[in-house]
């Protein structure tokens, strides 16, 4: 088994894709990994210079969809659940502009989901980011930690080499000995 973390991989994957600013919308599923962004960027208590919380999904697609307009290029970390918030920002504005952006998404409602009405809507993601011109890549435990570095540093250089949004859905469960 890779003794590295999955967390820290998905942080060093996002660093290596050239990312200028960091967003997220605050999740304890996400948690690692913002803390892992944070800490590599010399920041404390879950903000950098680099790396800020958001409010809510179509925010981070707003903020950190734009970057392009200024020759910057941005991340957002999130779970899946919130791209029933974010869709429309996504379609309208990043993809239809033109703006890359790359997305880690935690997923939720699959293998080890204690919240029964989540699956109402993450288990459905995939297809729906797909059906709406979303480029997806999905990750889970069946690869190793330096893997998901490797996917998601790409999904970057994808993104800006397609000038679309990318997403990377990490499948956190039973990685890093517990769900993410």
């Amino acid at each position: 088994m890779d003794p590295t973390s999955y967390a820290a991989s998905v942080a060093r994957g996002i660093w290596a894709a050239q990312v200028d600013l960091v967003g997220y919308v605050p999740s304890v599923s996400v948690a690692p990994v913002i803390s892992a962004l944070v800490n590599t960027s010399g920041g404390t208590a879950g903000r950098s210079r680099t790396v800020f919380p958001l409010s809510r999904e179509e925010e981070a697609a707003g903020v950190l969809g734009a970057l392009p307009l200024a020759g910057k290029f941005g991340a957002i970390v999130m779970q899946d659940n919130g791209f029933g918030n974010a869709l429309t920002a996504l379609t309208t504005f990043n993809a239809a502009y033109h703006l890359p952006l790359l997305i880690v998404a935690n997923t939720r409602g699959g293998l080890g989901e204690y919240n029964s009405m989540i699956h109402a809507f993450s288990q459905y993601a995939p297809a729906l980011l797909r059906d709406l011109g979303l480029q997806v890549f999905e990750i889970d435990r069946r690869s190793g930690a330096s893997d998901w570095e490797a996917v998601v540093t790409e999904a970057g250089v994808h993104a800006r080499m397609t000038f679309r949004p990318a997403v990377v859905l990490a499948h956190f469960w039973n990685t890093d000995g517990k769900a993410a």
